[in-house]
């Protein structure tokens, strides 16, 4: 997604759609849309780089590519990369890309997809 605004904030997540296992994606896809307006409604740009976890992502790739498309004030890392102990080493692999290549930018941690203006919104004033 991205807003009419100048992007100021990454959102790095996971694709709902593209996570294994027998669950709907659909209430989850739409709390991001939800969290994703919201950014929209302040005037504040955004833009999301969602991964897979069903194998067709090249996630080091995808996330660098993001990370270098612009400086960015503030890159929120979505609930899906760190309330699963079976991402532990992606989270750590995508707190590492953040570093490396948006060493600026703060870094900000939603407690819901619906919530990602406010973690955003701590940071970018």
């Amino acid at each position: 997604m991205d807003t009419t605004a100048e992007p100021r904030v990454l959102v790095i997540g996971l694709d709902p759609y593209r996570v294994p296992g027998p669950w709907d994606p659909e209430p989850v896809a739409k709390a991001i849309e939800v969290g994703l307006a919201e950014f929209a409604e302040h005037g504040v740009g955004v833009e999301t780089c969602l991964v897979g976890l069903d194998g067709s992502d090249d996630v080091t790739a995808l996330v660098e590519n993001a990370l270098r498309a612009r400086r960015w004030e503030c890159v929120v890392i979505g609930g899906g990369l760190r309330h699963s102990d079976d991402q532990a080493e992606l989270l750590e692999q995508v707190v590492n890309l953040v570093r490396r290549h948006a060493p600026d930018a703060a870094i900000a941690f939603n407690s819901t997809p619906a919530a990602t203006y406010e973690a955003a919104a701590r940071w970018i004033g």
